[in-house]
């Protein structure tokens, strides 16, 4: 019974996110709001008389039972918003929604999460930033979060794929359909190794108002919202505005001056909405993620002499075996002056390859 009247909480009208949280602060219980008293739901703060009369008519239950006559005919998830399953990173967010609907594999409560946003018209230039950045991150246990939309979103889940990274993609509809319906493929194969999340129940069209308020789950579920490329009005600027108004880490590949779908991008970049990234390593760095340490059984010092140069080799060397040490032990080890060594620091510094860390301390990324 409390699951029929946490769907029917979530179709009263008039009752959002934050409205709904109003009433169970003060009611205790899904199951309190239904059985409280017009007196006890007018005392409930910006409560109003229309919305105490809806609580109170109960009409919402039979399509509550309709809805819950769907769910569970075709194995979708309820996640509540007290409960353990329900979104940590979401859970924060104070207009998170109380109630959403899941199909899939994936833990939505990653270690690390990212949501990869950008424009439906993708351009080659957008779409081999998305590889470039997938590939890099398949090592480092993340979750790939996106939209399913044309474009950068849908992009972002086909490279998850191929990369073998768990991939979301949140809807702007119920899980009755999929939209864009081309992408019902690619949908099918994240429920295998990803999932597909929604806040909307089934029977739910892809109305365009809805998406504003999707993008709002995309930026909660992850730790960092990446958008590759944009133009100076779109989805991927929203979700990056939500995100910042959650305090989260917004960053951006910049483009040239005269692309239409770096413009976004670039203006996020300028007024220090989002940090500049050019590669992965440059997100890597930003977030202080560690690079997994190698199986004990496949330990293996890898060769990187393709990219490094002879002296940034031994730098590289000597880090691996160490894990990480201060500029005088290097100096020291490779009978250097600290004049040069400083200057290869910080080449391979700037290059993703190392990180600097307090007390003149260097670790390999």
């Amino acid at each position: 019974m409390t699951m029929l009247k946490q769907i029917a909480l979530t179709k009263i009208k008039g009752v959002g996110a934050k409205t709904a949280r109003a009433l169970l602060t003060h009611c205790g219980s899904v199951d309190n709001i239904f059985e409280a008293s017009k007196k006890q739901l007018l005392s409930i703060p910006n409560i109003g008389n229309a919305t105490v009369e809806s609580i109170l008519s109960k009409n919402y239950l039979r399509e509550a039972e309709q809805e819950l006559a769907f769910i569970e005919k075709h194995n979708i998830e309820i996640l509540w918003i007290e409960e353990a399953k329900y979104p940590r990173r979401l859970k924060q967010c104070e207009d998170a929604p109380l109630l959403l609907y899941y199909k899939g594999a994936a833990d939505l409560n990653p270690h690390r999460c990212v949501s990869i946003v950008g424009t439906r018209n993708a351009t080659a230039y957008g779409k081999r930033l998305c590889e470039e950045l997938v590939s890099t991150l398949q090592e480092y246990n993340i979750q790939i979060v996106s939209g399913l939309a044309y474009g950068i979103d849908v992009q972002a889940h086909r490279l998850a794929l191929k990369h073998n990274i768990p991939t979301i993609g949140v809807l702007g509809h119920g899980l009755d359909r999929i939209y864009p319906f081309a992408h019902r493929d690619i949908a099918s194969r994240m429920l295998e190794e990803g999932g597909l999340l929604t806040e909307y129940p089934s029977s739910t069209i892809p109305d365009r108002n809805n998406f504003p308020a999707r993008n709002r789950i995309i930026a909660g579920l992850a730790d960092v919202t990446i958008v590759v490329e944009a133009a100076k009005k779109g989805g991927a600027l929203i979700t990056a505005e939500i995100a910042n108004s959650y305090n989260r880490d917004v960053c951006a590949f910049p483009g040239g001056i005269d692309q239409e779908y770096s413009a976004g991008c670039n203006y996020l970049i300028k007024t220090h909405r989002a940090h500049l990234i050019r590669h992965a390593n440059d997100l890597i760095y930003l977030m202080g993620w560690e690079r997994p340490k190698p199986k004990p059984e496949v330990l293996q010092l890898p060769l990187l002499t393709n990219s490094l140069s002879k002296d940034e080799q031994r730098v590289y060397n000597f880090l691996y075996e160490k894990e990480q040490a201060r500029v005088d032990e290097i100096a020291l080890y490779l009978d250097w002056p600290t004049s040069k060594l400083a200057m290869i620091l910080l080449e391979m510094e700037m290059n993703g390859i190392l990180l600097s860390l307090p007390g003149k301390t260097y670790k390999i990324l």
